[in-house]
């Protein structure tokens, strides 16, 4: 027969054996759930990163803009202006950009040369794939676009007179003016600014039209700044002219 003093101490190692076994358990699951309790955390943690990642990108692009496209190379050039327009009803260029429309109105019968000038170049296809490459946010306030070189120094090799120049006056360029960028008196081409907000300017610049839809998106797009900061250079949101129409 076993002694009383040997089943007392079998018994006690056999609990104290249930009693590691609890404890290595305890332990084990402690680990995992401090693992699972880590792979948690760093998923919750790197998600906002990316959430303002993506916040960050769409503060900087308009939801109505797709990308741009490679623009044309600057490859069409004119040996002369075109004709003046001989129309006095006022035409419609339209202006398909990867933002959406904006589309002017012209005034041939103030600005004859110009007007002619750009139907010949709408026709063309020479505002086709070009991008809007300045932008001015301070002081004046328009968008500049109808350079294929997209640098401010293209243009078709012709020049244009001034017609329809404004008074020397404050905000002589109210928004929704189109107007002819130039480097001086009668050096006119295909640059040209369309005036997102009242601006004051010397009456130097061709008046031949003025924005009747797609105002609210130039402004939107003004509204994003210049890249790189800055109150003049290209425009955050890249704007391109897809297509243009004119129907006289």
């Amino acid at each position: 027969m076993m002694s009383q003093r040997r089943k007392a101490a079998q018994a006690e190692a056999l609990r104290s054996k249930r009693r590691r076994t609890l404890v290595g358990a305890i332990a084990a699951l402690a680990v995992l759930g401090l693992f699972a309790g880590l792979t948690v955390y760093n998923n919750l943690d790197s998600q906002p990163a990316e959430d303002k990642t993506e916040d960050s990108q769409s503060e900087q692009l308009l939801a109505e803009c797709e990308p741009v496209g490679a623009a044309r190379a600057d490859d069409i050039k004119y040996e002369a202006a075109p004709a003046p327009s001989q129309s006095i009803a006022p035409g419609v260029l339209t202006l398909e950009t990867n933002c959406g429309p904006i589309v002017l109105e012209t005034d041939p019968a103030a600005a004859p040369a110009t007007v002619g000038a750009f139907e010949t170049l709408t026709n063309d296809g020479y505002f086709n794939s070009t991008n809007c490459h300045r932008l001015t946010t301070s002081g004046i306030f328009v968008l500049q676009c109808g350079d294929p070189a997209g640098n401010g120094t293209g243009g078709p090799g012709f020049a244009l007179p001034d017609e329809n120049l404004p008074e020397a006056a404050e905000n002589n360029y109210p928004a929704g003016t189109v107007a002819m960028a130039n480097a001086g008196a009668g050096t006119g081409g295909s640059q040209f600014f369309i005036v997102y907000q009242d601006t004051t300017l010397g009456p130097n610049y061709t008046i031949f039209g003025r924005v009747i839809q797609g105002l609210d998106l130039v402004q939107k797009i003004a509204d994003l700044g210049v890249q790189g900061g800055g109150q003049d250079g290209t425009p955050a949101q890249p704007v391109m002219i897809v297509n243009a129409t004119y129907e006289p």
